[in-house]
């Protein structure tokens, strides 16, 4: 997988003559974050036929309405993901690879979680791989108000394989066992009953609940696209790191903000490390558990653990402010948030505070839907919004709009517009109307075309 792109040469620059009259030449270099390459349908299935995996599958138009909507419209999307696999990628393989597993199974935490442990669905799964409350039990995955074992990475994910597992041994087909995944096997079943007997999943596709026909193709388009990001000049701008961490036992109730006061460590970063823990404190049901805490001072606590220990202890009182001040809340997904889901880039000047006020939403469900522990954010950064302002939800239509000397008001074309897409950003204005006022034919328009829209 190639995170980076190389920089973009654009030829060779001729400055001048040496007195000998040899001409000398330099190469300039133009780093393109935003370039977007482009790319045929029969490009796409090449590069799939050649994929190593597990898990084969043949291209056709509904999954690449997938990789075209990831790799051309929700960029940011995709490098989310990339900046996330880091952390959890190594965790999935080790995992996958215990149970004997394909090991690209590790996709489909992105088209449940966005790969975020916190993440809630709008009927109550939790964490990476989305279980429900009687699944999770189903695999000891327990939840009280204060821990939930759905948020742990390791936990779930070791839940997750044997429950694929056993739907994989259930249907015989990967395919089949990961729509079932997503909408039960008793649905699968009624599907293959309504298709006649067929056993594929494209064979009983018409037959599934609308969500799961849209669920397997994506997760198809995450195995190529992640395969592929340097030949859709996809790269992250800084490369990111897993945190490194050891696992210590207390074998108590544990204050987490204590307990970083004492030792030093970020309170945050204990968060991030252990998000299954809801209100930044370890309770006497699990008390048993082991800690995440940073390598770097892994040693350090385990040494003067005993001399720091009624410190970090939880009293009555301390458990009902910290459960009180709900330091902690669960993310929110898009079936459970309102709004238009869009990508915000943050300017100079942002805070989370005026960016939520703008887009109608709150700072929680901000910093739930992106994973984020503080407050901080740094110019640049992106981040996914359910914007319920339509003005502020779409800043790139205002600027791909110009007025010209006759008054007209002209569109340019953006990479992964359809007509469709251009109407709705455009409201008043219909397909019809476009085309008429262009003298289109058809529907079919490229990047760059000038439209007359009014």
């Amino acid at each position: 997988m190639v995170l980076f792109g190389s920089s973009v040469l654009h030829g060779q620059e001729l400055f001048g003559l040496s007195e000998q009259g040899i001409q000398e030449e330099t190469i300039s270099a133009n780093y393109q974050f935003d370039y977007i390459p482009d790319f045929t349908y029969d490009q796409v299935a090449q590069r799939i036929k050649e994929m190593e995996t597990e898990m084969p599958f043949e291209l056709n138009d509904r999954i690449f309405s997938f990789i075209n909507y990831f790799v051309v419209r929700n960029r940011d999307y995709a490098r989310m993901v990339m900046e996330r696999e880091a952390t959890y990628f190594p965790l999935f393989e080790k995992v996958l690879a215990d149970h004997n597993m394909p090991d690209d199974i590790k996709y489909l935490a992105i088209i449940e979680s966005g790969l975020n442990p916190r993440a809630k669905s709008r009927v109550g799964a939790m964490g990476l791989w989305q279980f429900m409350p009687a699944t999770g039990r189903m695999y000891n995955l327990q939840a009280n108000i204060d821990i939930d074992d759905r948020m742990d990475p390791e936990l779930s994910t070791d839940a997750a394989a044997k429950y694929l597992k056993s739907l994989y041994n259930m249907f015989g087909n990967w395919e089949l066992a990961l729509a079932a995944y997503n909408c039960g096997p008793g649905n699968v079943r009624k599907a293959i009953r309504r298709s006649g007997g067929k056993k594929t999943f494209w064979g009983v596709y018409d037959y599934l609940p609308r969500e799961t026909r849209s669920y397997v193709p994506q997760f198809q388009a995450m195995m190529y696209i992640l395969r592929n990001t340097h030949e859709h000049n996809l790269f992250l701008e800084e490369p990111t790191y897993a945190m490194s961490y050891e696992k210590i036992k207390f074998n108590q109730e544990l204050d987490l903000e204590q307990l970083a006061q004492v030792t030093g460590v970020c309170v945050e970063d204990l968060e991030l490390l252990n998000p299954s823990i809801k209100n930044r404190l370890i309770p006497s049901s699990h008390k048993h558990i082991a800690l995440n805490v940073p390598a770097a001072k892994a040693a350090l606590i385990s040494e003067n653990y005993q001399i720091f220990k009624d410190d970090v202890t939880l009293t009555d009182e301390r458990i009902v402010a910290l459960r009180t001040a709900k330091l902690i809340e669960p993310a929110i997904s898009a079936g459970e948030a309102t709004g238009t889901l869009i990508t915000y880039k943050v300017r100079s000047g942002d805070v989370l505070g005026s960016i939520a006020q703008r887009h109608g939403t709150s700072v929680t469900n901000i910093k739930n839907l992106n994973n984020l522990q503080s407050n901080t954010i740094r110019v640049g950064q992106s981040l996914q919004i359910y914007s319920n302002n339509t003005s502020a939800s779409t800043p790139t239509v205002t600027k791909a709009i110009a007025t010209t000397e006759t008054g007209s008001k002209v569109y340019t074309v953006q990479p992964g517009d359809s007509l469709w897409l251009i109407s709705k950003k455009l409201s008043g204005v219909t397909i019809d109307e476009i085309k008429k006022l262009n003298n289109l034919n058809s529907n079919q328009i490229k990047p760059g075309q000038k439209l007359i829209i009014g």
